[in-house]
C-alpha cells in the first residue's frame, strides 16, 4: 500500500520512535517537581523546547506545547483577542485558512479575504481588510489542500506597519524550513512533520499582547492547561529536528515526483485541471480535479489498487458541502484528488500511481455514462441573436435529488443539443453545482449566465458558446 496523503498525517519517523520510547522511561514524573524524577522530566522538557523554538526561530520561554494544533490555533485566536478587547473584536482571516482558524475567528467579527484561481492571497488586499478595530489577523504560511505557499513576509509587514499582530498557522510547512520572519504569533502540529499525534505548538512574540482564556494553570506559561504528554513532546521536538536535517535533499526529491505528477496526469487523463499555484507551492503536494468522477468513488477505487490519498470533494466530506479552499478558488470540486508525498516515498510508487489512475477514473466515469473525452458538442444551428437569459431557457435540465457531478454529467450530454447562442438551465439542490458547474464552463470554454431562484432547488443557467 503506497501511503499519499502526509498533508493529513505523517507517518511516524523513525527518530520519533525511538526518542518516544526512551521518553516513556525517563520522562514519566512530573516535571514541575524537584525530586530526580522530576528534575529528570524537566531537563527532557527544557530542551525540547529549545530544539522546538530554534525550528521556529523564537526563543525558547515563547513557546508552549498544546494537546494539539487544534488547540494551538483556539488558544493563539483566544488570547490575542482577549489581549488586545480595547482594540476590538474584529479579526482578518484569508478564505483559505485551515478550518480550524476559521472557527477560532467565526467567535469575533471576521472578514475574509478572497485568494485567485492558485489559492494565493494578495498581501494588498489583505491589508485593506484591516480596520482601527482590528485585533487580529491570521494566514497560513501554505494551504494544506493545494499547497499554495502565502505571502507571509509581506503580509506581516503590512500588518506591522498598521499596528496588528499576525498568527501564522504553520502547522503544513514548518518541517521544511521556518516561515519568513515578521510573525507575531505562530501555531503548528507534530502529526504533520513525522511527530506523534496529540502534541502542538504555539509560539507568542514578547511584547504580544496576550490573556489566556482556558483554565487557569500555572503550566506551560499558563497557555496550555494540564499535565502534558512529555514523551510524545520529547518525540515531536526529536523528529521535527530531524525532518528540518534532511528537508533539503527531500525537498529536490519530491518536488520532482510532484512535478511528474502535475505535468503527466493532464495527458494521461482528459478533462482534468491541476489546481494550486505551479511554482510557489510545498514540494509534496499535488491536487487535481477530475470532471465527470465522483470523488468517493474515485478514492475508494484507487484505494482499492493500493494508493492512499485525500479528496476535498463534497461527496468525501461529512458535511457534504464542497472543499472551503475550492469553492474560494472557484475551481473544480468534485473528482478532486490531493497526493501529498511522504519523505522517503519511491519514485516507483509514483510510476505506479500514473499507471493506475487513468484506469480507475475511466471506471468511475463509465460508472456514471459519463461522455467520454470530449463533451459532445456537435454544430448546431446558430440563433439569430444571443438567447435572453432572464427569458425561459432553450432547455432544462432536472437534476435535482442528485450529487454532483451528475449535475455537470447531464449538461455535458446535452449541451450540443441546442443552438451556439442558447441558454440552458440545470435545476440542481447540491450545492457542490454551484461550484462546479461555472468550473465546467470554464474549462468547456462556454459562458456561465448566473444563477436564479427556482420553484426547487436553484436554477444554474449556461449559455453555449461553441
Amino acid at each position: 500500500m503506497s501511503y499519499f496523503d502526509a498533508a493529513s498525517a505523517a507517518p511516524l519517523h523513525p527518530v520519533a520512535r525511538q526518542a518516544l520510547v526512551a521518553a516513556l522511561d525517563e520522562g514519566w514524573a512530573d516535571p514541575a517537581r524537584l525530586y530526580r524524577e522530576g528534575r529528570r522530566a524537566r531537563l527532557l522538557l527544557d530542551a525540547s523546547r529549545e530544539t522546538a523554538a530554534e525550528a521556529v526561530g523564537c526563543r525558547p520561554d515563547e513557546l508552549v506545547f498544546t494537546p494539539s494544533g487544534t488547540g494551538a490555533v483556539h488558544t493563539g485566536v483566544s488570547g490575542a483577542m482577549a489581549g488586545r478587547r480595547r482594540t476590538g473584536r474584529h479579526v482578518v482571516v484569508s478564505a483559505v485558512e485551515h478550518s480550524s482558524v476559521l472557527h477560532a475567528a467565526g467567535a469575533y467579527e471576521a472578514t475574509e479575504v478572497g485568494v485567485d484561481r492558485t489559492g494565493r492571497v494578495d498581501a494588498a488586499a489583505f491589508a485593506a481588510a484591516l480596520r482601527p478595530d482590528t485585533a487580529l489577523a491570521c494566514l497560513q504560511s501554505a494551504n494544506h489542500e493545494v499547497g499554495t505557499v502565502q505571502p507571509v513576509g509581506e503580509t506581516a509587514r503590512l500588518c506591522r506597519e498598521a499596528g496588528v499582530p499576525l498568527l501564522v498557522d504553520a502547522a503544513q510547512s514548518l518541517a521544511w524550513g521556518p516561515v519568513e520572519d515578521g510573525w507575531s504569533l505562530l501555531a503548528a502540529s507534530a502529526h504533520k512533520w513525522g511527530g506523534p499525534p496529540g502534541v502542538g505548538l504555539l509560539a507568542v512574540r514578547k511584547g504580544v499582547r496576550f490573556a489566556p482564556q482556558g483554565p487557569a494553570d500555572e503550566r506551560e506559561s499558563g497557555r496550555s492547561p494540564g499535565f502534558g504528554n512529555l514523551p510524545a513532546v520529547v518525540a515531536a521536538a526529536a523528529s521535527l529536528r530531524a525532518v528540518r536535517e534532511e528537508a533539503a535533499a527531500e525537498r529536490a526529491r519530491l518536488s520532482e515526483l510532484v512535478e511528474r505528477i502535475r505535468s503527466r496526469v493532464p495527458g494521461l487523463v482528459p478533462d482534468v485541471e491541476v489546481v494550486g499555484h505551479p511554482t510557489l507551492r510545498l514540494p509534496h503536494l499535488v491536487t487535481f480535479s477530475c470532471l465527470y468522477v465522483d470523488g468517493e468513488v474515485l478514492l475508494g477505487g484507487l484505494d482499492r489498487a493500493g494508493f492512499s490519498v485525500s479528496s476535498g470533494s463534497s461527496c468525501t466530506s461529512s458535511t457534504l458541502t464542497p472543499s472551503h479552499v475550492l469553492r474560494a478558488m472557484g475551481v473544480l470540486s468534485e473528482g478532486n484528488v490531493r497526493v501529498s508525498l511522504p519523505p522517503g516515498t519511491p519514485a516507483e510508487d509514483v510510476e505506479r500511481f500514473l499507471d493506475v489512475l487513468p484506469g480507475v477514473v475511466r471506471s468511475v466515469r463509465d460508472q456514471l455514462g459519463a461522455p467520454a473525452g470530449e463533451a459532445r458538442t456537435t454544430p448546431g444551428p446558430v440563433v439569430p441573436e444571443v438567447q435572453d437569459a432572464s427569458g425561459p431557457p432553450a432547455l432544462t435540465v432536472d437534476a435535482l435529488g442528485r450529487r454532483c457531478p451528475i449535475p455537470v454529467i447531464e449538461l455535458a450530454k446535452v449541451i450540443g443539443d441546442v443552438p451556439v447562442g442558447a441558454v440552458i438551465a440545470v435545476l440542481s439542490d447540491d450545492e457542490a453545482a454551484r461550484l462546479d458547474i461555472p468550473a465546467w464552463c470554464q474549462m468547456r470554454d462556454q459562458e456561465y449566465v448566473g444563477e436564479r431562484a427556482a420553484a426547487r432547488g436553484t436554477a444554474y443557467l449556461v449559455r453555449r458558446r461553441t
